[in-house]
């Protein structure tokens, strides 16, 4: 069993790479976001996620484990094959796919070939119960990394309310429609929480 590959890129496609470890190349399945921070002849680590079946020995690469974590957390689920893990990886990075599921934001998964809205409806419903707990505290550091990445205050604005309405106790069902459905361009995080409180009462 495979747990990652240090070698030499020696091909890059559009979902795969070739990597040269002591001579040998291995082909490996990655998601777009990997690809791009790889470059042909420089050295690199994938940390390596095996499918095994009667025809088939196919190995998938992840330059970070959180990206693997996720990708085995995604092919768990029924319907949910390597494929289409990949192409929802290759469309969202997993920031995003983790604000996506706690929202339950089935445009944002939809948007990925091969992922249709049951098979969304499932991977909100599913990876919300593997995540657990654990899904808030996830929710407000991708939030936050998002707004980051797009260099939007207005973002990191949201990020931050509902990050802070979800410490407050209220569900996603609850501020995700109130959210979607306001202007809040040019907001503080405190004014988006104090209009929502508002529209709750």
């Amino acid at each position: 069993m495979f747990y990652y590959l240090n070698g030499i890129v020696q091909e890059t496609g559009p979902n795969s790479v070739v990597i040269d470890v002591g001579g040998i190349g291995f082909f490996v399945n990655s998601s777009l976001k990997t690809i791009s921070e790889l470059k042909r002849g420089q050295e690199a680590r994938l940390y390596i996620s095996e499918s095994i079946g009667e025809s088939n020995f196919d190995l998938y690469g992840f330059s970070d484990l959180q990206e693997k974590h996720f990708f085995e957390l995604l092919i768990g689920i029924s319907g949910v094959g390597p494929k289409a893990a990949i192409s929802l990886l290759s469309t969202v990075n997993t920031d995003t796919l983790i604000m996506a599921v706690y929202n339950e934001d089935l445009k944002t998964l939809t948007a990925a070939p091969n992922i249709g809205r049951k098979i969304a409806q499932r991977i909100v419903l599913e990876l919300k119960e593997k995540l657990g707990g654990e899904m808030p505290a996830f929710a407000a550091s991708a939030g936050e990394t998002v707004s980051v990445r797009a260099g939007s205050e207005d973002n990191k604005a949201l990020s931050d309310a509902l990050a802070a309405l979800t410490v407050l106790g209220y569900s996603s069902a609850e501020i995700s429609p109130i959210l979607r459905s306001g202007n809040w361009t040019g907001m503080s995080s405190d004014q988006i929480i104090r209009a929502v409180l508002k529209n709750m009462v």
